[in-house]
């Protein structure tokens, strides 16, 4: 009979990994806090905020009461002619959070959907504004926007996960990567900071194009870069003038992440469009939303069919708009900032030792994140397995090894962190 560790190798496919050679598994029973408890007994720091979602800790008690009242109530209704007050709740408390004009919000069930729903409404809109040829969408290389079919068209062709799909996927229009980095002087020469490719490109296939989407501020999973925020006015301005929806994807940088509560933030800058999610519920159960201006809204409705043509089947579930609810009160308690900033702080110090290591290519640290970059792949296996003796899990991905931990992770908890990532590069360097 096979234990439940090999029944789960052989059934159970893991995220971007084989079936046939399944990678190695830490088997966890229990989360609390900024800890992992493992079947054996042992602890580990969740320096991943489980994939960047479980902003405040696991088993958070504020969210964990709100669900639970919320389960004895109704943990799911349909949204199609049906309402409930969590979902109006948490409506009023986004629509406080976000700018003036981001107010028409549509819920989703991840991320990913997210970012599909808001093509729909960009390319919707479009058509009722009368410009039937705008079907495509252009994006920045480095990004990243999810893993269904249209938001993989979107994350890099060449360079992202999802390059080996090729012509399956329907082609984008593509700039490069906004060139000037978070923290660095802007540079005003277009040609030099990356607007010009933007503006030549409306130039020739603005009739085309329906919408501009990017990360603001840090491109995640396509490469942990941060930018500099000027690059969004510059885009916003472009954008504006050639008649393009601009769209932000906030799904891994909103709700706190990099020391604001939107990324767009540091640029003062609002899209037409923007994606939520991830820490969106404090990670306790999966959820998004696309946040639409009024006049996209109004575009939509006044176009054939007038409706946004979208519903999944558990949109505004009410448990998770419950946990969202909880998540954003402590949001507006405000005890987020002063972490963050605490965390920015410490992951700058503690990592600083990693610049002069020969495998280290850069280290970038932004709010709650921190980056080393290795000048080749890491053995993601090997890094694996250390978690056991480190207590500290971390999950790099190709050359990037990187934190992104809970707001609640303690100062000896983060220099736990640290020390394990230092670790790691010496191994890579070959000092250990």
């Amino acid at each position: 009979m096979l234990s439940a560790d090999e029944f789960d190798r052989r059934h159970i496919w893991r995220p971007y990994a084989s079936m046939m050679t399944p990678p190695p598994l830490h088997r966890i029973t229990d989360a609390q806090g900024v800890y992992l408890t493992r079947a054996d007994g042992g602890r580990m720091i969740d320096a991943m905020s489980s994939w960047w979602c479980m902003a405040h800790g696991h088993r958070r008690p504020e969210i964990v009461a709100a669900m639970a009242a919320q389960l004895q109530r109704m943990p799911h209704v349909m949204f199609g002619g049906l309402t409930h007050d969590p979902a109006t709740e948490l409506a009023q408390r986004l629509v406080r959070l976000l700018p003036p004009g981001l107010d028409c919000i549509f819920y989703a069930d991840s991320g990913s959907v997210a970012v599909e729903v808001a093509l729909k409404m960009a390319r919707q809109a479009q058509a009722a504004r009368g410009h039937a040829t705008r079907t495509m969408f252009a994006s920045a290389r480095g990004g990243y926007h999810g893993d269904t079919w249209k938001a993989m068209s979107l994350c890099d062709p060449e360079t992202g996960m999802h390059g080996h799909f090729g012509g399956s996927l329907q082609p984008q229009f593509f700039v490069r990567r906004p060139p000037v980095a978070f923290g660095d002087a802007w540079i005003e020469d277009p040609a030099l900071n990356g607007l010009q490719e933007v503006e030549t490109l409306f130039a020739e296939q603005a009739g085309r194009i329906a919408g501009f989407i990017i990360e603001p501020v840090v491109q995640g999973a396509g490469g942990m870069r941060f930018y500099h925020p000027r690059y969004l006015a510059g885009l916003r301005r472009l954008c504006d003038a050639a008649g393009v929806l601009l769209i932000f994807d906030e799904v891994a940088t909103g709700f706190g992440r990099t020391g604001r509560m939107f990324a767009m933030e540091h640029a003062g800058v609002w899209p037409d469009i923007i994606c939520l999610g991830k820490a969106l519920t404090g990670g306790h159960i999966t959820f998004a939303a696309t946040v639409a201006s009024r006049a996209v809204a109004q575009a939509i409705a006044g176009g054939s069919p007038g409706l946004l043509m979208h519903g999944p089947t558990f949109m505004g579930n009410p448990l998770a708009c419950a946990a969202a609810c909880a998540s954003l009160d402590l949001l507006q308690a405000g005890a987020w900032r002063d972490d963050v900033a605490r965390i920015e702080a410490g992951l700058t110090i503690g990592l600083a030792p990693a610049r002069d290591m020969p495998a280290v290519a850069d280290v970038r640290v932004l709010g709650a994140i921190g980056v080393v970059e290795m000048r080749s792949p890491i053995d993601v296996d090997r890094a694996h397995a250390r978690a056991v003796a480190s207590g500290v899990y971390l999950r790099p991905f190709g050359r990037l090894l990187y934190t992104m931990p809970p707001f609640i992770t303690s100062d000896r908890e983060l220099e736990q962190i640290v020390t394990e990532m230092l670790n790691i590069c010496m191994i890579e360097s070959g000092d250990i």
